[in-house]
């Protein structure tokens, strides 16, 4: 037959290029073709075949089909194990599965088992292939046991990141365990002992928890349609500023995403630009795209909302130079508290916290006034701490003092103190509409509080507040103290000379409560008719909204299957069941609405965390772990167990 050679050389190489018939031995040819101590490259071609191989030879066992072949255990004790050829006898692993070289080592190595012949020879394999297995269950029981222990080191440190406990805790958790395991099942003490819990293992165990966490919203983070964040900034017990970012994302299915972001601490000042650099910093490590940013929500400080150099209007201004939109928020739950320290009503809140101060200042007196109240079987205990930073604490403050004031009264008049201004039917008048109002205004503060709130639920609570005080305003005009329940138990000791002067002072801090209410909430009076098309798409009127939705909401609005399902399921449900294909748009427009903030409830909840955390008892936490603790404990994801223990190469146990 004819062969065309085609040669070719380099300083290193010689390649040939042999065209030959598909029947060409391929070996034949390069042994022909081994002209040089070169390397040799030989390329065979044909019209049926191509073949291209280095020299030396590189065997391809898949491609010659070596597999284990079941006589191999009775005729040269061998067995497949994990997709090795194993020794039964040695243990060793041949490393070709050949037959050739399966024999070799038999020979070689056990020639004296070749007396075994017939059923004895059958039965020392079965023998043997049965100790080869209970060793391998005793190493993987081994390793089950260090994988259990490593597993329960993982859940104690998520539990202990979770309560805010010392990282030395794991070691006294660990003492617990064992001597309960002694009293109950004491065959288990060293399976308890094999748990690592020291303190540098939990560090570990939680930075682990952590990334695996964070890995897990970055991916989630991909798939977002639109994002909003969340800032609030607070000094920790170093006097270190630490920066809040929460993110809130939502991606096509409608699933909303809430976590944090990143803790970022401010060593130097913390200016708006200073803010704004740490803001961009966690927003580009996450990998998210400025143009999908639709809002960001701070609690109002100068730094956070000034108009050229305070942090939401940076942002806003890069989510404008990357094509995207952004809306400022300032906390509705910080405006309503604002709103509500304008309720003032002469030395009222003066004159209760001042008899507070009195009667708690001195142990004696405390004491004494608490086993007054206790002999007289008094509806409370004691009276409570006016702080002017927490949210509830004046109507609770003055709710307290109002149902104890008999109580109160007495007990000065004992200890030679009187307080004349509890006998005083208009002093106590004025105390018991504070009472009612505080009420109101503690009750709107819960509604406004928790997470995963959508922005048209919080404005809808708002608006609620502000149509009561309308109506309180009228009630009260015409002596209507409905709503009022102390104040209605006071009004028939007031003259009805000095009842008339009452009213229109009631109804004037009202009028003045509902002014400041108008006033202060302008930021969500600029996207009212967003929330309405979101909330409530089948009441609005086309004509009002922008041109590019009018005709999908016409659409949406002529549909009746669409009308009764959004009676019946939630906002997010009924956007998630619409048409992608029908209603893009509005399908856009919801997801930017639910990935909003109203507030920056998940600041304030997890500043107490890290006040918790990091308190005058640890203050030797680094921020970095003080980041760590702060997202295993705020996170409603689920670690993933089984991916940290496979990133892991072995399980130690404790010592």
């Amino acid at each position: 037959q004819t062969v065309g050679l085609i040669c070719s050389a380099t300083k290193d190489n010689m390649f040939l290029s042999l065209h030959v018939p598909a029947s060409f031995d391929a070996r034949l040819a390069f042994s022909a073709a081994s002209l040089s101590p070169l390397s040799t490259h030989v390329f065979l071609a044909s019209v049926d075949s191509s073949v291209y191989f280095d020299s030396p030879k590189k065997g391809k066992i898949a491609s010659e089909c070596r597999r284990f072949q079941t006589r191999w255990e009775n005729e040269y004790f061998f067995k497949e194990v994990n997709g090795k050829c194993v020794c039964l006898i040695c243990k060793e692993d041949v490393a070709v599965m050949k037959e050739y070289n399966v024999r070799r080592h038999y020979e070689t190595k056990h020639q004296s088992y070749t007396s075994y012949t017939g059923a004895e020879r059958t039965q020392k394999v079965k023998q043997m292939a049965a100790s080869l297995q209970a060793q391998q269950q005793l190493f993987f029981r081994a390793n089950k046991i260090q994988e259990n222990a490593t597993t329960a080191s993982y859940e104690v440190a998520k539990l202990i990141a979770q309560h805010g406990k010392p990282f030395s805790d794991g070691d006294f958790i660990k003492q617990c365990l064992i001597k309960v395991t002694e009293i109950m099942c004491p065959e288990k003490v060293q399976d308890f002992k094999n748990v690592s819990l020291s303190r540098n293992t939990v560090v570990r165990r939680i930075e682990d928890l952590s990334a695996n966490l964070k890995l897990q919203l970055k991916d989630k983070a991909c798939a977002f349609d639109f994002y909003s964040i969340a800032c609030d900034e607070s000094t920790d017990a170093t006097d270190i500023a630490q920066l809040l970012i929460f993110l809130r994302g939502v991606d096509d299915n409608f699933c909303c995403t809430e976590e944090l972001l990143d803790m970022m601490s401010l060593k130097g000042t913390t200016t708006g630009k200073d803010i704004f650099e740490a803001v961009s910093e966690a927003v580009e490590k996450m990998g998210l795209k400025w143009e999908k940013l639709c809002g960001v929500t701070t609690d109002g400080a100068p730094a956070m909302t000034g108009e050229r150099k305070g942090m939401a209007s940076m942002v806003c201004a890069k989510v404008k130079e990357s094509g995207g939109e952004a809306v400022r928020m300032h906390c509705i739950i910080h405006q309503e508290a604002l709103c509500a320290k304008t309720v003032q009503l002469g030395d009222v809140m003066n004159t209760v916290v001042k008899t507070v101060n009195i009667i708690r200042a001195r142990g004696l007196y405390h004491r004494e006034f608490q086993a007054f109240l206790s002999d007289v079987d008094a509806e409370y205990g004691d009276v409570l701490y006016h702080s002017d930073v927490r949210w509830l604490s004046r109507g609770s403050v003055l709710q307290r003092f109002y149902s104890l004031r008999s109580e109160i009264d007495q007990f000065l008049k004992e200890k030679g103190r009187p307080l004349h201004e509890l006998s005083d039917p208009l002093w106590l008048s004025d105390l018991a509409f504070l009472v009612d109002l505080t009420h109101h205004l503690n009750t709107l503060n819960k509604n406004l509080q928790g997470k995963e709130q959508l922005v048209p639920h919080l404005y809808a609570h708002m608006k609620a507040f502000c149509v009561k005080l309308r109506l309180f305003e009228t009630q009260l005009r015409s002596f209507n103290a409905a709503h009022f329940p102390a104040l209605s138990e006071i009004m028939s000791a007031i003259p009805k000379a000095d009842l008339s002067a009452k009213k229109e002072k009631y109804v004037s801090v009202i009028t003045s409560l509902l002014t400041e209410f108008n006033q202060r909430f302008q930021d969500f009076s600029v996207i009212e008719k967003e929330i309405k098309l979101f909330s409530t798409p089948f009441l609005v009127d086309a004509e009002e909204v922008e041109e590019s939705l009018q005709l999908e909401l016409i659409e949406m609005q002529c549909d009746d299957s669409l009308k009764s399902q959004h009676q019946l399921f939630s906002l997010p449900d009924f956007y998630q069941s619409l048409d992608n294909a029908k209603f893009p748009l509005m399908r856009r427009h919801a997801k930017r609405m639910m990935s909003l903030f109203g507030s920056t409830y998940i600041c304030e909840q997890t500043f107490s965390l890290l006040s918790h955390n990091k308190s005058r008892l640890r203050t030797r936490m680094t921020d970095s772990h003080l980041c760590e603790v702060l997202r295993v404990s705020t996170t409603k994801l689920t670690p993933d167990m089984s991916a940290i223990l496979q990133s892991k190469g072995q399980y130690h146990c404790s010592h």
